[in-house]
């Protein structure tokens, strides 16, 4: 029955110099309404949240995979996210021969066929799926790590290297979710 069933994979969180890195794995159906999808950063915010909803309730399976600021540190932005993607895989069980679909260049090393499409989140629905909930569940996460770090007020910036964020590093310093391996920071710490 997966023979045919496609999985849509992609990040979230590859440029912010604090927080995760969050991929998503969604496997829609072919019941699946795909009207509004797209790729998540040419969304309104309350549209991503919307269609997060009608994914996580209608979609056949749906998984994130997650990747620490530590883990980024250690491996690499481009390790990690490919390592959240082989995660976020692993966690759909139940599935033994679905076709994996990520956005991008690279494929993750899973047990299944797989195939990079640049620009796959505005070319094939289920990767699409995977963006919007990436980057939801992951904004989410930043929103939580907020209420713990409130001065950084990453509710706001989500992590990302704004102007904003880049003064309250030089104010107060970092907190355990700073990427420390990102050039920004290391500039910072250089001063």
């Amino acid at each position: 029955m997966d023979a045919n069933l496609i999985c849509g994979v992609d990040e979230a969180g590859r440029g912010p110099l604090a927080g995760p890195v969050y991929a998503a794995a969604v496997i829609l159906g072919p019941n699946f309404n795909t009207e509004g999808l797209r790729d998540s950063k040419k969304l309104s915010e309350s549209k991503r949240y919307f269609l997060a909803e009608q994914i996580k309730q209608n979609a056949l399976a749906w998984s994130v995979g997650i990747c620490s600021a530590v883990e980024i540190d250690e491996l690499n932005i481009h390790r990690a996210t490919l390592l959240a993607m082989q995660r976020a895989i692993k966690a759909l069980s139940g599935y033994t021969s679905i076709k994996i679909m990520v956005d991008g260049l690279f494929c993750p090393k899973v047990d299944f066929s797989c195939e990079a499409i640049v620009k796959g989140d505005d070319k094939v629905a289920e990767i699409s799926a995977a963006s919007i909930i990436a980057k939801t569940e992951r904004d989410l996460k930043m929103i939580e790590i907020d209420k713990v770090y409130p001065a950084y007020q990453f509710k706001k910036h989500k992590g990302y290297p704004t102007k904003l964020h880049l003064e309250m590093i030089k104010s107060e310093g970092l907190c355990e979710y700073h990427r420390k391996s990102f050039s920004p920071i290391k500039e910072i710490l250089a001063l």
